[in-house]
């Protein structure tokens, strides 16, 4: 899926306050949607149908991916020297029960989100973070995607553990670049939100609300 990262070309660029201890990085309101283009990966028989909706909590995006995989991403300057820490909150309402995560007939996520650094002129050269929330794997595993090495999968959520019920986790995005592609990144480039079944050809719905970075 090395078009993938092209999802992040072309799209809203953000600036934020690089002083602030908290960033936002998604509103998830039928405005936004309206600016996020959505960019299906190539070979992929159907988009994912990506709507907005409103809870206690505040807005999410809703994902449905049947035979699907399509992303929206967001340009957006974090400073992870001040902001390291991603926070996702998310659920997982069908998940992708059965398949082999780290082949290419079963990379398929429920919900994922990347974190990416620009290391190149293109798109391609890019380098990522996919935290994902699983379908069979456990919390803390990681592999390189069966796609390309740039891009590594970490589980931060499973379904094993909590299954349609909304979950928040929290990541270090600074320390894990250098755990896992030995880069020293002070700051990311873009980050982008992909439900996908189109190896699979299975169906997923998943939620997602409240993403942002964060001091601690």
């Amino acid at each position: 899926m090395k078009l993938l990262f092209k999802i992040l070309v072309g799209l809203l660029i953000v600036t934020v306050n690089s002083l602030a201890d908290e960033i936002s990085v998604f509103d998830f309101t039928e405005t936004e949607l309206s600016k996020l283009e959505v960019r299906k990966v190539r070979g992929a028989d159907n988009k994912t149908i990506y709507t907005v909706g409103i809870n206690e909590n505040g807005n999410f995006l809703k994902s449905v991916a049947e035979n699907a995989a399509s992303g929206l991403g967001k340009e957006i300057k974090i400073d992870l020297n001040k902001t390291p820490f991603i926070n996702i909150t998310w659920k997982v309402e069908k998940d992708l029960s059965g398949i082999k995560e780290d082949t290419k007939k079963g990379h398929d996520f429920a919900a994922r989100v990347f974190a990416v650094k620009k290391t190149g002129a293109t798109p391609l050269s890019n380098r990522a973070i996919n935290y994902v929330f699983s379908s069979n794997s456990d919390i803390g595993l990681n592999w390189p995607s069966p796609y390309t090495k740039k891009s590594v999968d970490y589980v931060l959520a499973t379904t094993k553990n909590n299954f349609n019920e909304w979950v928040t986790v929290k990541a270090n995005v600074k320390d894990d670049f250098k755990k896992f592609h030995n880069l020293d990144v002070n700051e990311l480039d873009g980050l982008a939100i992909m439900s996908d079944t189109d190896n699979s050809k299975m169906k997923a719905v998943a939620y997602y609300q409240n993403i942002y970075f964060s001091a601690e």
